[in-house]
């Protein structure tokens, strides 16, 4: 047997007005039509009446997302399904270094390797940057920026290095 439903979902006029909106706009994101498609399912008065896994099986979503959804509506409202909310760690987030930042970085991996090391490391690059850029810069970031243009810290020769700015005083 089923357990009784925790949250029930009354929508007023209002909502249901808003979720049509959002459905019917052309620039609305796949998964804002879905939450708002299966808000309307779950509706009591007038959606369709399946269970939870019905639905998920019809929208082709895990049951899971259907229960946060659910949550998401009773805690916060309609305001936070017809929003997309994106993290802050996502990849779709702001860039950390801009291009300048970036040749400088591959200006560093290029120059001399310090005194006592054979190679330069992410944390030695990390550790220079931190000293000569004015941007504080992560391994995480050092390493996406390396690996964006294919440069690999193991296969550099030694003596390598790029010529040095020349700086008129």
């Amino acid at each position: 047997m089923a357990r009784p439903k925790t949250y029930i979902i009354k929508l007023s006029d209002d909502e249901r007005t808003e979720l049509l909106k959002t459905i019917h706009n052309k620039k609305t994101s796949r998964t804002i039509l879905k939450r708002c498609q299966i808000l309307l399912e779950l509706d009591e008065v007038h959606g369709t009446g399946l269970t939870h896994a019905q639905i998920a099986h019809s929208y082709a979503v895990c049951p899971a997302t259907i229960t946060n959804i659910v949550q998401s509506y009773v805690t916060n409202g309609i305001t936070n399904i017809v929003r997309y909310n994106i993290s802050p760690n996502s990849g779709a987030a702001r860039r950390k270094l801009d291009g300048r930042t970036e040749a400088q970085i591959i200006q560093m991996a290029c120059g001399p390797v310090p005194e006592g090391h054979s190679r330069w490391t992410l944390r030695l690059l990390e550790e220079k940057a931190r000293v000569e850029l004015d941007v504080p810069v992560g391994k995480d970031a050092i390493r996406h920026a390396l690996k964006k243009m294919n440069f690999d810290l193991t296969k550099m020769p030694t003596g390598a290095s790029l010529p040095k700015k020349t700086q008129n005083s």
